[in-house]
């Protein structure tokens, strides 16, 4: 039992890390840019506003989770290499550098940023659709519970679109930091782009729709603990 916890800390640490900046800094640039955008642009081009806040917080977001990501995928994925964070982390830049430890971000971008655009756009929009075709009655009118039911179904929906989008990627990096000598390249020759794309998605829609519903669920209901409302929608821009 004890390989099913192997890499819990750099896993918990580096996702925590990225959740504080993805889910802070959309909230930051999305008020940002629709403010910018003015009201009329922001209500006709609201989806291409959601996408663009949430790659820009995604961005940076990354930066924050790619040096813990490459210790647990090594930890995970080389027997006898390390125990966790504290062991590997040292051991990761001594063998291979501070670099080293970014050496993913690009494949990693490639795989999140598309994912957070997919989560937020798709979350956004669905939420509004939710409330428009399938709740008999205005949000306003909905009180807390039945709000934070459609965030979390709305985020298990916007999970299922997240897991395909991003798989390929998430099958190059996990290549990547498990084998230092490889190359995208070289892994797409080895695998296939069909491969890529659809090995293990199966259980990665399933595991990605319920993490996404509870990611949205639990940030939601911690807005509403603090006297804010629950996502969806959009920020009022200024006028």
């Amino acid at each position: 039992t004890a390989g099913l916890f192997r890499g819990w800390l750099p896993t918990l640490a580096g996702y925590s890390a990225q959740g504080a900046f993805k889910f802070g800094l959309y909230e930051y640039f999305k008020k940002t840019y629709a403010d910018a955008a003015g009201e009329e642009t922001f209500n006709k081009y609201k989806t291409i506003i959601f996408l663009g806040a949430s790659a820009s917080a995604e961005f940076f977001a990354d930066i924050a989770l790619c040096p813990f990501e490459a210790v647990k995928v090594k930890v995970q994925t080389v027997p006898g290499w390390g125990r966790g964070l504290t062991d590997g982390l040292p051991k990761f830049i001594s063998e291979e550098g501070v670099g080293g430890l970014f050496k993913g971000v690009g494949p990693l971008w490639g795989r999140q940023i598309p994912y957070t655009m997919m989560k937020f756009g798709a979350f956004e929009n669905t939420v509004e659709a939710l409330y428009k075709y399938v709740i008999p009655k205005p949000k306003s009118e909905c009180n807390k519970t039945e709000q934070l039911g459609v965030s979390f179904l709305a985020g298990y929906i916007a999970g299922v679109f997240c897991a395909a989008v991003s798989h390929p990627a998430d099958n190059l990096v996990s290549k990547l930091n498990s084998n230092k000598s490889a190359t995208v390249s070289s892994i797409v020759q080895e695998m296939g782009m069909w491969n890529l794309a659809t090995r293990g998605l199966g259980l990665r829609i399933i595991m990605v729709g319920t993490l996404t519903g509870l990611q949205w669920g639990i940030y939601d209901a911690y807005k509403v603990s603090v006297g804010l409302p629950t996502t969806g929608g959009a920020p009022e821009p200024k006028k």
